[in-house]
């Protein structure tokens, strides 16, 4: 029986967070935060399948990284929350195309119903599925 599981988190600043480096890591990407500085390169990370942007319809996608610091510097107090992660468990019984295939439909289903930009990251399943 297939089984998936679905949470929301927010990236808050007061947290000590920040959209750049949680888009880094998820995406196995390197990002520069242009507010801080701070180099995120999580390249050398593995087990990360398929990555892609997306926006509502009508808008083009844009990168994550301009994306993510553009999040960023939209906000300027000091406990923003800057972002949001949906955070999505697949049936493992899903083949590689099935999951990125039903990745994009939730994330464009997210997109226009709430008329957010974002970026997916399809990970490989781990040992236990």
């Amino acid at each position: 029986m297939a089984l998936y599981s679905a949470s929301v988190k927010p990236v808050s600043r007061s947290s000590g967070r920040s959209a750049t480096a949680a888009a880094a890591y998820r995406n196995a990407e390197r990002i520069i935060d242009e507010r801080t500085g701070d180099i995120h390169d999580y390249t050398r990370r593995s087990g990360v399948d398929h990555v892609e942007s997306f926006a509502p319809v009508g808008m083009a996608p844009q990168s994550g990284s301009e994306l993510w610091n553009k999040a960023e510097a939209a906000e300027v107090r000091k406990n923003a929350r800057v972002a949001r992660e949906v955070l999505v468990a697949l049936p493992h019984e899903l083949d590689q195309v099935q999951r990125r295939e039903l990745a994009k439909s939730i994330a464009q289903g997210l997109a226009d119903r709430y008329g957010t930009a974002g970026t997916l990251a399809v990970h490989q399943p781990d040992r236990e599925g």
